[in-house]
Formats: structure tokens, C-alpha cells, sequence
């Protein structure tokens, strides 16, 4: 059986969840998150703790249950403290300004590469060569950092591009003569 669905989530001060048929709605200072479970769970609400159990011994049950109990965990998270993804330039001439809405990125190409920040996630460049992307939706925050990385992934050779912080480049020798 899981362990990680059998823990409760406690919600902490400030927090306040709602469940209304499948749909478990948490409010926090940050803003407010939404989660809709599938039939195989039951989510409750007792005080300060959200409880989440599964509808019978299927194993698609048993992991809707663990998914469901991190997915409720992460809204609370979410709404306390929120995500953040840091990000590392790496690379001579490689740079990173924010201009209003928009990420201006230096990567070496002809061109600058313009990002624009979607809704609910805020990015900044506290320095030239660091970029942090921060939300109250995981999944999101991940994906724009993601997308932001894409735009130049770390090579092998020099370690040249756009790293998460605590990434590690495994670097290749180069040719020998």
C-alpha cells in the first residue's frame, strides 16, 4: 500500500481548502489553486487537514491516491510559499535583462531572443548571467523555465548555455591529436 497517500496534508495558518464533489479549491496568501480528482479517490476536508483515500483496491486506484495526496500537497505549497526555478548563462557574450514583461536573452545568435512572461509566473535577472523564474504552479514554473533553457541547453564541450543551478554538466574531452 502507499505510503505517501496514507499521510495527511496539513493546511497551515492562512490556508483554508474547500472540497466540492471531485474539485479541492486551496486559498493562501499567494493566490488560489484548483485540483479536480479523478472517481478512483475521495478528498476530505477535517480542520486544518486534507485527507485523500481511494475508492476500492485497483491499482489504478492505489496510484490516482499518491498522485492525488502530492498533487493536493503541492497547492498548499503553492499558496504558502510558492515554486521557484534558478537558472545559470553560461557562455562569453551570453546575457539576460528583463525589459518590462519580456526576458531579452544574448545567446550568441544574430538576433536577441524576446521571452514573454505568461500569466501567473514572474521572472527576473538579478544579475546579467541569472535568471528565476517563480509561480504558485509548479508545473508551470517548470515549463517556462524549461522553455527558457531550451533556447541555448548546455553543450558537453565548453558548458556553454542555460543551466538549472544545481545541474550538473557531464563535460567530453575534446579531440586529441
Amino acid at each position: 500500500m502507499s505510503r505517501i497517500g496514507k499521510k495527511p496534508v496539513e493546511l497551515p495558518s492562512g490556508v483554508t481548502a474547500t472540497v466540492s464533489g471531485q474539485t479541492i479549491e486551496v486559498k493562501g496568501p499567494k493566490g488560489t489553486r484548483s485540483f479536480k480528482a479523478t472517481d478512483d479517490v475521495t478528498i476530505t476536508v477535517d480542520g486544518n487537514v486534507v485527507k485523500v483515500d481511494p475508492r476500492g483496491k485497483s491499482k489504478r486506484a492505489r496510484q490516482e491516491w499518491r498522485m492525488s495526496r502530492t498533487q493536493v500537497a503541492n497547492l498548499v505549497t503553492g499558496v504558502t510559499d510558492g515554486f521557484k526555478k534558478e537558472l545559470e548563462i553560461t557562455g562569453v557574450g551570453y546575457r539576460a535583462q528583463m525589459q518590462g514583461n519580456t526576458l531579452k536573452l544574448n545567446l550568441g545568435y544574430s538576433h536577441d531572443v524576446d521571452f514573454e512572461t505568461p500569466a501567473g509566473v514572474t521572472i527576473t535577472a538579478p544579475k546579467q548571467t541569472e535568471i528565476v523564474v517563480e509561480g504558485i504552479d509548479q508545473q508551470q514554473v517548470g515549463e517556462v523555465a524549461a522553455n527558457i533553457r531550451k533556447w541555448r541547453a548546455p553543450e558537453p564541450y565548453k558548458g556553454k548555455g542555460i543551466r538549472y543551478k544545481d545541474e550538473y554538466i557531464f563535460r567530453k574531452e575534446g579531440k586529441k591529436k
